[in-house]
């Protein structure tokens, strides 16, 4: 566990980065999505195009985080400079050689244009040219290359200098190992890939023979997120936005529609709304506007430091405001499955639920959206919700969803506290809770050596007496991921647990005072 700590630790940064992107995109979504002009519309050239470089940028960085992700994986290392090099030429690597050794034919939606890669080659016998595309393996990649850097950097540093290829200088040799690696892990995972295809096609099968089926909708619900985090959402999405396997409509001149986002578009434009599409929508507006809010609240909740409440609150203001307006239902959940995977198991139960609960009360509002990058696009933002106003027949389902909505706040936010409070430590492992806080204690120099304790969702901070009687290596064997000093005392990353240590620290404090009454 302090091993998976300390990838958050890691990769803090990035997913900061992530934050950014939908934030970019949340700027062009609010400046330019033709779904709001009904409420505005923005004439100015300036800022159309300032518009337009804000999706840009927020969409590459939103397309591309698993190699952001990589860099920062990589670049821990000791000589970074080398292993951040290695890691981006072993990334280039990999993605061409899936793109050489993938088996042709598969869907559309599993290749991908990674960094504009592609090659025309022609057939031997038909003499017909064809355009090869990388497969979109998304944080695959990333796990596979990382490995690969971090293996060949360890294995440069311990060569002999008398080997074969002594001629080569580490970190030359660093690079060629890498690409070697990384290439052999492409073509791997290039042959295996379609039977990944095939499985997950078999779920797709499944949830779009009775779409009218709650339970069908709820797997779908808790399969987008999960592809989502690895960064192969277009899979799942795909078939149903734009695909047969969302539903069909026609027009009143004849015009058919496949997908639950293609209709909802057209729908909307021609406003010959039916209220058959937007099923595979709809929980995005409670989760961006209201669920993701409640949880992020309830992390601040959970700031005992009153100075370092008002430091952050400007931070937790800015969050609240990117999920309502753009969603940032990603990076929220990369953060949990690192700092608390339990917590994100709530999280895609309660998402399936949603799903399959507004579909079972035929609770539709779909997404007004007529391009086709199903990765870096904003469904479920407040503006749009508020656009819907001026259709009667949504008035009803809107006032719904906000019932729903302050539900679901309320939830995410006491079974957030609940979790940090009481789920975080001893779970699975009973009388951990009471040694941890034992051997925390102890490490410190003892209880009167405290003189206070404050802590958040990730770390703890403890004030002592005398600071010389810190033991670090016990700490760290305790499971913590970093430990340093601040002005109020030794801050201490325990992670989910941190809440948990420091009510502990303090009932024995309460007790230690009654004691020596």
């Amino acid at each position: 566990m302090r091993n998976w700590h300390s990838l958050y630790d890691i990769l803090t940064f990035p997913i900061s980065l992530l934050f950014l992107g939908f934030g970019l995109l949340g700027v062009y979504n609010v400046l330019l999505n033709p779904a709001f002009s009904s409420l505005y519309v923005i004439h100015n050239a300036v800022i159309i195009m300032i518009g337009q470089a804000c999706y840009r940028l927020g969409a590459f960085i939103v397309v591309n985080f698993p190699f952001i992700f990589l860099l920062r994986l990589v670049s821990r290392k000791g000589g970074s400079a080398t292993t951040v090099l290695s890691a981006t030429l072993g990334y280039f690597a990999f993605v061409i050689m899936t793109m050489y050794f993938s088996k042709q034919g598969l869907n559309a939606t599993t290749y991908s244009s990674i960094f504009g890669l592609s090659a025309t080659i022609t057939g031997s016998v038909t003499s017909q040219t064809k355009t090869l595309y990388p497969l979109q393996t998304g944080l695959v990649a990333t796990f596979f290359v990382a490995l690969s850097t971090l293996i060949s950097f360890q294995q440069s540093r311990s060569r002999s200098e008398y080997s074969f290829f002594s001629f080569l200088t580490k970190d030359t040799a660093c690079v060629i190992r890498t690409v070697i690696y990384s290439s052999i892990a492409g073509i791997l995972v290039a042959v295996v890939w379609p039977y990944f295809l095939d499985v997950l096609g078999a779920a797709i099968q499944f949830i779009s023979k009775d779409t009218t089926n709650p339970v069908n909708l709820m797997f779908y619900g808790m399969l987008d997120r999960i592809l989502s985090l690895l960064n192969l959402g277009a899979l799942v999405r795909t078939p149903f936005w734009y695909g047969t396997n969302g539903g069909t409509w026609v027009d009143l001149v004849g015009n058919n529609f496949a997908g639950d986002v293609n209709i909802w578009t057209r729908q909307i434009a021609t406003t010959a709304v039916s209220g058959i599409s937007g099923r595979f929508i709809t929980p995005y507006y409670v989760l961006n506007i209201f669920a993701i809010p409640g949880m992020l609240w309830a992390m601040f909740s959970l700031k005992t430091d009153m100075l370092e409440r008002r430091r952050s609150i400007t931070y937790f203001v800015l969050a609240t405001i990117l999920s309502i307006f753009s969603g940032s239902l990603l990076p929220l959940e990369l953060t949990l499955l690192f700092l608390a995977p339990l917590l994100l198991g709530f999280h895609l139960l309660a998402t399936g639920l949603l799903f399959a609960g507004l579909h079972a009360f035929k609770v539709y509002l779909g997404y007004y959206y007529q391009g086709t990058n199903v990765v870096a696009v904003l469904p479920g933002t407040l503006l749009e919700l508020l656009s819907y106003l001026r259709f009667s027949t949504y008035q009803k389902t809107i006032i719904t969803l906000v019932i729903v909505g302050f539900i679901t706040f309320v939830l995410y936010f006491l079974f957030t506290r609940f979790y940090f409070r009481h789920l975080s430590l001893d779970l699975f492992n009973v009388g951990d809770y009471d040694r941890t806080i034992q051997r925390t204690i102890a490490s410190v120099g003892g209880i009167d050596n405290i003189r206070l304790v404050h802590s958040n969702s990730e770390r703890i901070v403890i004030g002592l007496s005398d600071p010389t009687l810190v033991d670090m290596n016990q700490i760290r064997k305790l499971g913590a991921v970093r430990i340093y000093e601040t002005k109020a005392g030794y801050a201490i990353s325990f992670g989910a647990s941190s809440t948990m240590i420091r009510m502990g620290i303090e009932k024995r404090m309460k007790e230690n005072i009654r004691t020596t009454k």
